[in-house]
């Protein structure tokens, strides 16, 4: 596992955080703890995936938004809450939207339906994406920093806390997912 971390854990943390976010940010964190990668590297890393997911969301959203509002119906009511919100706080929205559960994908997507400009969410989501990937990344930092004062050597325990991390984060995709079949 640690041969597969060095080689190929920068590469990871970047598809995966196009992909998905907290759950492979928080490995990558944790992994740079535990010296299979470095801080800086999995922070950047985050930051390019994050933010290339969310500019072409922001793209299809100004592009294409009925074919897909078409085919991700369930979409729709979070679709018609954001636009409400995004006419009054649009900044802050763009700024924040990584840190909710459940609206990084759709979120982008209604900002690129909305009034807001190419250039203006640019320059937001580059800050957005880069605090977003300090914040999480030192979040699973300090989580391995954690763990090791309080079990001492992580060694034999890092299989189990990895495993451990991507059931948690499979769990919390899973809820969600069924909380929105459910609608």
């Amino acid at each position: 596992m640690q041969y597969l971390i060095e080689h190929y854990g920068y590469l990871g943390v970047l598809i995966g955080t196009f992909l998905e976010g907290e759950t492979v940010l928080i490995l990558g964190g944790f992994a740079a703890h535990r010296g299979y990668l470095s801080l800086p590297g999995v922070v950047l890393c985050a930051f390019g995936g994050s933010l290339l997911s969310d500019q072409l969301l922001f793209y299809l959203g100004c592009r294409h938004s009925r074919f897909l509002l078409r085919r991700r119906p369930h979409w729709e009511p979070r679709v018609a809450r954001l636009k409400v919100a995004i006419n009054r706080y649009r900044i802050p929205i763009i700024l924040a939207f990584r840190f909710w559960y459940g609206l990084r994908m759709v979120t982008p997507f209604t900002l690129g339906m909305s009034k807001v400009r190419w250039p203006e969410f640019i320059v937001f989501n580059v800050i957005a994406a880069m605090l977003w990937a300090v914040v999480i990344g030192s979040v699973g930092y300090l989580f391995g920093h954690a763990l090791q004062v309080f079990l001492g050597d992580l060694k034999s325990y890092e299989a189990l806390i990895i495993a451990g991390l991507v059931l948690l984060g499979m769990v919390a995709w899973g809820l969600h997912r069924w909380k929105n079949n459910r609608r």
